[in-house]
């Protein structure tokens, strides 16, 4: 880890099922190309000695694991489908003896079903002992977080919404079906965007490849990974066929951005 930038890792780059998929023998599916072997997608945020989350993902203890995790200091929401929050519960380690509980922060509905579907975890202390020591932050607009200034964009998922988010020149967009014009004017000179892309037939709540693609070409980042990604993906026969600067991520992917918040 770097302290003069922002270090990204995609924990996990897959869609809700995760790839292989269970009972299914296609060839993604039977694969051993190891960027083919897809954990429901999640994203980790490494600034200046501290680990911020995008989403709790199905698969949160798995990832932490295998990228040997010890710290997370706050974790952002996308929004509540089961795929993005149900690792919640894997916070737990994370809570240190000596600290406060780790905050995280989320819409206002997304709050309002964390407190509703997770009443274990946000109900008062002396009623369970054994769960997350969470503190919920509703974001209203654009914040700061250990000195990153995080920006909300607004997404359209299908008939729903989702928040994406902005972190200096990094766009992470997961799960959305349409930008809507001011969210897309938030997105300009942008050097990574981390975009949905499921599959290669359109799909009613999600990007499917060709206009993840498209968006990307109007959005201009000077690198795009297309995540959220499903057994019709195959990283390696399909990848080649991607526009320049365009391709398709992968579990364990780093990035390293230069980033100075002050500058």
């Amino acid at each position: 880890m770097t302290l003069a930038g922002l270090d990204v890792t995609l924990l996990g780059t897959g869609t809700s099922t995760g790839v292989p998929v269970p009972a299914c023998s296609c060839d993604v599916c039977c694969s051993n190309v190891p960027q083919n072997q897809r954990t429901r997608c999640s994203l980790l945020l490494t600034y200046a000695g501290r680990n911020i989350l995008i989403d709790t993902a199905t698969d949160l203890r798995q990832q932490a694991l295998r990228e040997k995790l010890d710290t997370i200091d706050a974790v952002l929401y996308t929004h509540t489908h089961a795929d993005h929050i149900h690792g919640i519960d894997d916070l737990r380690p994370f809570n240190k003896r000596d600290a406060g509980p780790i905050p995280v922060y989320a819409d206002s509905a997304a709050i309002a079903a964390m407190r509703q579907n997770f009443a274990y975890i946000f109900a008062p202390p002396q009623q369970h002992l054994y769960r997350p020591r969470l503190a919920a932050w509703t974001i209203g607009g654009r914040f700061s977080l250990f000195g990153l200034p995080i920006t909300p964009i607004p997404l359209l998922h299908g008939n729903g919404t989702a928040l994406g988010y902005r972190i200096g020149p990094l766009a992470y967009l997961t799960d959305c079906s349409a930008i809507p014009p001011a969210s897309l004017a938030l997105l300009a000179g942008l050097e990574l965007l981390i975009i949905d892309a499921l599959r290669f037939r359109p799909h009613a709540a999600h990007f499917h490849v060709a206009a993840a693609v498209a968006m990307a070409e109007k959005i201009g980042a000077s690198q795009t990974l297309l995540t959220h990604l499903s057994h019709e993906v195959d990283y390696r026969l399909h990848g080649a066929g991607l526009p320049e600067g365009i391709r398709f991520a992968y579990d364990g992917l780093k990035q390293h951005l230069k980033f100075d918040p002050a500058a």
